[in-house]
């Protein structure tokens, strides 16, 4: 009796040490994407991407390939160079993936609601969609 409630305090407190890991990946993970637009950075956020992303930007709407979606984030940032970013709301889904949404204020006075969206793949977390709407 003594050893299976070792075995269960110690598995309880492994899953706990493996739950906040993950918890700190995911923080991690959406301040890097967060400073990536405050910068104007494709490539950061590129980091990312899976090997496809799912992008809607007011000059492309599709599935991309990494590279392409860094070529095609990076051309949005050059048209619309950040000048201000705010996270107006965060939060998780059912399926494990987390969201953000916020404002992007850029140099020339325009601003976008901004929206990401992180997916757990096999246990890994991808960039898997990145939207940006003219308000």
């Amino acid at each position: 009796m003594y050893v299976r409630i070792l075995l269960f305090a110690l598995l309880t407190s492994c899953l706990g040490a493996i739950s906040h890991a993950q918890e700190n990946r995911r923080e991690e993970m959406m301040n890097d994407i967060n400073a990536a637009i405050k910068k104007g950075s494709a490539r950061e956020m590129s980091k990312y991407f899976g090997p496809n992303a799912d992008l809607s930007l007011p000059r492309a709407e599709g599935t991309f390939s990494k590279s392409q979606s860094e070529i095609i984030l990076r051309d949005f940032f050059n048209r619309n160079p950040p000048l201000h970013f705010s996270v107006v709301y965060q939060g998780a889904s059912r399926d494990g993936s987390f969201y953000v949404i916020g404002l992007l204020e850029t140099r020339d006075e325009q601003l976008f609601r901004a929206y990401y969206l992180i997916k757990s793949i096999s246990g890994s977390y991808f960039l898997h969609h990145v939207q940006f709407d003219r308000r």
